[in-house]
């Protein structure tokens, strides 16, 4: 996704119209909100939204968590294009010419209510390509006290797709995933990838020929309209391309993994100890940090809702 650097610094129209889709599942009936916000430099569409949402309407609904682009929950269809509603400056879609944003839910998900989608068969895509590591000897994959060594040009080649924070904006926008049901999507298959190019993986074989099937790499029309939308600047399209490539190499017999990692022969590294802390940073006399540390904190439940 091309973002803009200096959208923060701009200060956007004094008032903003948000139109806002909304749906109730008990009726069934979809209609447009609209909601006048004073807007204030630095100003995120979804800071405006949670405003909407404390000082205008209380019933509207929204997924949100971590407000600074990591957690992918508040994805939403902003001016006809998926984006992270924390990540996109109202003062980058409103302009004085037209200070009007417009945001839906994601489209290909189920629509839960107002701008929250049902992501169930989203991630039942994603697990169903086992995103994790593969070794053959599972037992030195959980208890070995040694590492798997990666050259950095081995890590290079795939660390732009261990970057994935799963927010469902490219399976939002691509094509193919709004009329096929059995298509993987481009997260799950960026994920096959990722493990295909993985050195430390061993089952490549398996995930290659797991996804040889009707909804994998070949159903991709690359409209590249994923990799457009992506927050964290991955590829998902490229992914694809190359996932196609090794595949039929592979059935071709011409494809092989560069090289597997093998168990390293020196012991991981080891954890330092702590080390103590500056004059100024020392605790108030009579606190025991270690204590501290050891106990759970209590919460006074009775005291925050009272």
């Amino acid at each position: 996704m091309t973002f803009d650097p200096e959208a923060a610094t701009r200060t956007p129209p004094k008032k903003v119209i948000f139109r806002v889709k909304r749906y109730n599942p008990e009726t069934g009936k979809t209609w447009w909100d609209e909601y006048e916000v004073e807007t204030y430099r630095g100003m995120t569409v979804l800071d405006a939204l949670l405003k909407i949402k404390e000082e205008i309407d209380h019933t509207i609904v929204m997924r949100y968590s971590c407000r600074m682009g990591v957690c992918g929950s508040c994805g939403m269809i902003i001016n006809g294009m998926p984006r992270l509603a924390c990540q996109t400056q109202v003062a980058e879609v409103a302009t004085e010419a037209n200070p009007v944003i417009t945001i839906e839910p994601l489209k290909n998900h189920p629509v839960l209510r107002d701008l929250v989608t049902d992501f169930t068969a989203f991630f039942e895509k994603h697990r169903s390509v086992k995103p994790y590591t593969i070794r053959k000897d599972k037992e030195e994959l959980e208890t070995g006290d040694m590492e798997y060594l990666m050259s950095p040009e081995e890590h290079k080649e795939l660390y732009e797709y261990t970057l994935c924070i799963a927010c469902g904006l490219c399976y939002s926008a691509c094509p193919v995933a709004a009329s096929d049901e059995r298509f993987l999507g481009p997260q799950a298959l960026t994920y096959v990838w990722r493990y295909v190019s993985d050195p430390r993986d061993e089952a490549w074989q398996e995930r290659l020929e797991a996804v040889d099937v009707e909804g994998g790499p070949f159903s991709c029309h690359y409209a590249a309209s994923c990799s457009a939308v992506c927050p964290k600047m991955v590829d998902p399209g490229a992914a694809i391309q190359r996932l196609r490539s090794a595949l039929i190499k592979y059935r071709l017999g011409l494809y092989k993994k560069k090289k597997v990692a093998k168990k390293a022969t020196r012991p991981a590294e080891q954890v330092k100890p702590k080390k103590p802390l500056p004059p100024e940073a020392q605790p108030v006399p009579g606190a025991n940090i270690e204590a501290m540390e050891r106990e759970p904190p209590t919460i006074p439940v009775e005291q925050l809702i009272a």
